[in-house]
């Protein structure tokens, strides 16, 4: 075989190989679940994100890195395995909180890639550089928290100002990286004699509370039924300040309207007066009126006697 038919087999191989890297390297597909950003020479265009069938330069003029659009989680302080195994960091996780206490603090960060070209070059690491500015972001919020707070009822408070701080260094470092949320895993004392100590703290604190509570609800009962004592007296008082009213103002019209009479004829209303205080006095006494010689008693009963009743006789015999 010739030199010059070997050279032209080469050349055909050569040509051959080219062609079909240019092939295989021209076109790629993107999943729904997934984001493409397509390099050219080394600079990123702008992300592709419908899904289908894309064509591109050939390589090594064009080259794609595809990334996925899902959500990631970043456990922060432990590690779970695909069977299910939870490994503990407790050097990753152990905090001094804002009164000088140790606490061992998990949680896991959602996360997602939002801008490809800055997530591939901006940072070459993106995901250590999550992982720092998680820690720094959770130990800066535990250090500025109470104890109390970080074990009970201020982890939520915890978790949203861990979120916002942890969302402003990221956008600041510029990674292609948002923030979606953060959850607290556990919050717990290092060992087993102070988890049982603060315990029986909390305890005590909650039936503090408990007692507290009952305490104010047994107060409010009583000034509620004190307060509708309070009304019920000044409603009799109020109907009794009436009645006495209507009672004085009735005497007062008995009175002038007396006293008019009285004026009218002074002897024979004082000697009325005279007799119905007496019958006052004496309801059951018999009253008479004498004339003033003494010679023949004249009398004048002031009470009827009560009618004798008929006394009826059967008639003997029939018809």
């Amino acid at each position: 075989m010739s030199i010059k038919r070997i050279l032209t087999i080469t050349a055909l191989a050569i040509v051959g190989v080219i062609a079909l890297i240019a092939i295989f390297t021209s076109w790629y597909t993107v999943d729904e679940s997934e984001q493409a950003v397509v390099i050219t020479f080394g600079k990123a265009e702008e992300p592709i994100l419908e899904s289908g069938l894309h064509f591109k330069l050939p390589w090594p003029m064009q080259k794609v890195e595809i990334l996925s659009k899902e959500t990631f989680s970043l456990q922060f302080g432990y590690k779970q395995s695909a069977d299910g195994e939870i490994v503990s960091y407790d050097n990753e996780t152990k905090m001094i909180t804002g009164d000088e206490n140790i606490v061992l603090t998990d949680l896991v960060v959602q996360w997602k890639i939002t801008d490809p070209g800055k997530y591939l070059f901006n940072a070459e690491a993106p995901q250590e550089i999550l992982h720092d500015a998680t820690s720094a972001s959770i130990r800066s919020i535990i250090g500025s928290s109470l104890i109390d707070e970080a074990l009970t009822s201020g982890k939520a408070d915890i978790e949203a100002q861990t979120r916002d701080l942890l969302a402003t260094l990221i956008e600041k470092y510029d990674i292609g990286i948002s923030i979606l949320g953060v959850k607290l895993q556990d919050v717990e004392l290092p060992n087993a004699e102070v988890r049982s100590a603060f315990t029986a703290v909390t305890d005590a604190r909650e039936t503090k509370n408990t007692k507290t509570n009952e305490a104010e609800k047994y107060k409010n009962q009583r000034e509620s039924e004190a307060i509708g004592e309070v009304s019920a007296i000044n409603s009799r008082a109020e109907g009794q300040r009436t009645a006495r009213i209507q009672q004085a103002t009735g005497e007062v019209a008995v009175f002038e309207k007396l006293y008019a009479e009285y004026r009218n004829n002074q002897e024979i209303t004082r000697q009325r007066l005279v007799i119905e205080t007496l019958e006052s006095v004496l309801p059951n006494a018999q009253i008479y009126i004498m004339n003033d010689s003494g010679e023949t008693v004249k009398y004048l009963p002031l009470q009827q006697p009560a009618p004798v009743p008929p006394v009826t006789t059967e008639k003997e015999g029939g018809s």
